[in-house]
């Protein structure tokens, strides 16, 4: 593997960061060369005792899953593996999680550490291997999602959680509104909720806990049994649901506060995590859906498909861009990785 490092302190001074290629459409046009991360792969550390593992960029999540499954456990976050050869550092580095995010939390919230190469070549490390390890600014977390556009992602510990004892999937027939609703009352009761998603009139959602509380739950919520449970939440998870079957077509993720209303736009929505994240397809231009957005509280990014030179990520306010501005120019003076895959200016 030091020769592998080697070979990236070679080229990375006229090459950004690549993982397995699953996510090169997410954000702006890629530039430069391709620096491809999966020879640099293999599990470093894992205890499950400690319920922390830690693997180079290249390893693909195949691999984390299969370790985890020995012993029962889980990246409760649920990335999207998209087609099985997505890797630790491109999990890292989009920060995109699944149905679990809910109830679970985000990418971001399960990164305990992280090594770095800088644009000098160096190898830099931050946080470590347990949660009272993190002191000061936690730069882990701020690569999370940072698109390879701070350096290349060497290695990551990440904290991982048992399996769940019991699940069960429950259907609805319910609107937009009231599907929102329920899963905001839901959400403030002591229920296993660990994942929902409504779309074309049927709210579904996934009970996961110790069995007592699943089957309580299942009483006191009704609804009907989705036998097929398991593969209708790896569909959305791997965006293989019939609602993400256009890739071509422009498909906008909304962030909103879960109790924001139905957005006033023409086309297709499916609501996920409690309401705190909505999918959109439809016709309606980037400035009226990103004024929706804005009004109910959040942001738009153009997530897949369309036009990209609108900005796939909402604008920043002049202070945070600020702030963005700082921080590339403190982790990556001469501007080499992933120049402007983010956002145009940095």
């Amino acid at each position: 593997m030091e020769q592998t490092l080697q070979a990236f302190k070679e080229r990375i001074v006229a090459a950004t960061a690549g993982g397995g290629g699953t996510k090169d459409w997410y954000g702006q046009e890629p530039r430069g060369e391709v620096l491809d991360t999966r020879p640099y792969s293999g599990i470093i550390d894992y205890e499950p005792t400690e319920l922390v593992i830690t693997a180079r960029c290249g390893t693909p999540l195949s691999e984390i899953d299969a370790a985890l499954a020995a012993n029962n456990q889980v990246l409760a976050f649920e990335p999207p593996r998209f087609g099985g050869v997505s890797t630790v550092g491109g999990m890292i580095a989009t920060g995109l999680s699944g149905p679990g995010r809910q109830a679970s939390g985000s990418v971001r919230d399960f990164v305990l550490g992280a090594d770095l190469m800088d644009a000098q070549g160096q190898v830099l490390h931050f946080g470590g291997q347990v949660m009272k390890n993190v002191a000061g600014y936690d730069v882990s977390r701020l690569l999370t999602g940072s698109l390879g556009t701070l350096g290349l992602i060497l290695q990551a510990s990440i904290k991982v959680l048992p399996q769940a004892f019991a699940t069960s999937t429950r259907v609805f027939e319910v609107d937009q509104a009231n599907a929102i609703r329920l899963l905001n009352e839901w959400g403030g009761q002591p229920l296993p909720l660990s994942a929902s998603a409504w779309v074309n009139g049927v709210l579904t959602i996934r009970l996961s806990g110790a069995q007592a509380a699943v089957s309580a739950a299942e009483t006191k919520l009704g609804g009907t049994e989705l036998t097929n449970g398991e593969d209708f939440w790896r569909d959305l998870r791997e965006q293989n649901h019939a609602f993400f079957a256009d890739v071509d077509a422009p498909l906008w993720r909304i962030s909103l506060p879960s109790v924001a209303q139905p957005l006033a736009l023409n086309g297709m929505q499916l609501i996920e995590w409690g309401g705190a994240q909505r999918w959109y397809r439809g016709d309606d231009g980037v400035a009226v859906i990103r004024a929706a957005a804005t009004a109910a509280g959040g942001h738009a990014s153009l997530y897949r498909g369309g036009d990209k030179s609108v900005g796939v990520f909402q604008p920043l306010a002049p202070a945070v861009a600020k702030i963005h501005r700082n921080l590339k120019a403190s982790f990556d003076p001469s501007g080499i990785f992933n120049p402007g895959r983010m956002y145009s200016e940095f």
